[in-house]
């Protein structure tokens, strides 16, 4: 099956003091995904998450177009309701022309953070999801609408595009109605389902933007050379993730090292087991197999991969490995 492949960078900290090395890491990689030949790098928004260094996506993406040549940058995304709709036009018609044919806008309605959090980001301390359809529309006036006040500056290349991003049906029903191309989040939600891509496209109406639906799927890949060490890495990254939603991380993620000897209970293999449909662990013909099942299944144009592992030498050679698996 052909479908284009991307890459999303979360920009993970292996402790809340190790920030600065994990942007770097983020540069490297988009450096070494650039000369492997992915579509597109997109970084991702999120607060007062020790372990995650990437709070603030439009400013890592000037980096990264200035560490870059080619490949396209965005964001995965901006979380709308804690921002004006012209501020972010502005930053976004700013980048787009500083790396011109390169800046994806994408944007959701999550918070990125807990409800504390998006009420400190909100300055009337009253976080805006309710309102989201209208900031996304406001924003689409700003970046296309010359005659739109105020007009926006530096004015907006026509080929800035604006994906919604999002893991419900909401997210794919909004951006079927406002002709844009959707990016759904299964690596957040791992019980998505095919529907929100067939809902997106039956209800799709064609824009000045976009004639036809296209829709990419964002999944957990760990690939390596044996099984065995996908598993592992992949092992490591859940029981970290498990730490911290359960409130047991003490802002530092446990090395693969130590997460081979953490206690796997009930609760965990329950929690790492309803992850497995979406995601695809292995070696790179196992991991190739899984995600050309799940591109078929969902119908969807490109496909997009997040692939946290604690080592940075391990996440490039699960890049390597999975570019030589899908060579064009």
């Amino acid at each position: 099956m052909n479908f284009k492949l991307s890459v999303l960078d979360q920009s993970m900290a292996r402790s809340r003091d190790q920030a600065a090395l994990a942007l770097q890491e983020t540069l490297q990689m988009a450096k070494w995904c650039e000369q492997l030949g992915y579509e597109r790098f997109w970084v991702s928004e999120h607060h007062a998450f020790p372990a995650v260094a990437g709070s603030a996506p439009e400013i890592l993406l000037a980096a990264l177009g200035a560490a870059t040549q080619s490949i396209r940058l965005g964001s995965g995304g901006i979380m709308l309701p804690h921002y004006s709709p012209y501020k972010v036009a502005e930053t976004f018609s700013l980048l787009a022309n500083l790396y011109p044919g390169r800046i994806d806008l994408g944007v959701g309605r999550a918070p990125g953070a807990d409800m504390s959090t998006a009420r400190a980001l909100a300055t009337d301390g009253k976080p805006k999801f309710e309102q989201f359809p209208q900031q996304v529309a406001k924003l689409s006036e700003y970046l296309w609408n010359d005659v739109t006040e105020p007009l926006v500056s530096p004015r907006p290349p026509a080929d800035l595009p604006l994906w919604m991003l999002g893991s419900s049906p909401d997210s794919a029903v909004l951006a079927a109605q406002r002709g844009l191309p959707y990016n759904l989040a299964a690596f957040i939600n791992p019980m998505a389902s095919p529907k929100f891509i067939e809902l997106y496209k039956s209800r799709f109406q064609p824009s000045e933007r976009l004639a036809n639906p296209y829709a990419t799927l964002t999944m957990s890949v760990f690939c390596a050379d044996s099984q065995e060490q996908a598993q592992a890495l992949q092992l490591t990254f859940d029981i970290n993730f498990y730490r911290f939603i359960t409130g047991q991380e003490s802002n530092a993620f446990l090395t693969p090292q130590q997460a081979m000897l953490y206690p796997i209970d009930a609760q965990l293999k329950q929690f790492i087991a309803g992850r497995e449909t979406l995601r695809a662990v292995g070696t790179p013909q196992q991991v190739k197999e899984k995600m050309c099942a799940i591109a078929e299944q969902f119908g969807v144009d490109e496909m997009m991969v997040v692939s946290n592992m604690y080592y940075l030498e391990d996440r490039k050679r699960s890049f390597e490995l999975l570019k030589e698996a899908f060579p064009n």
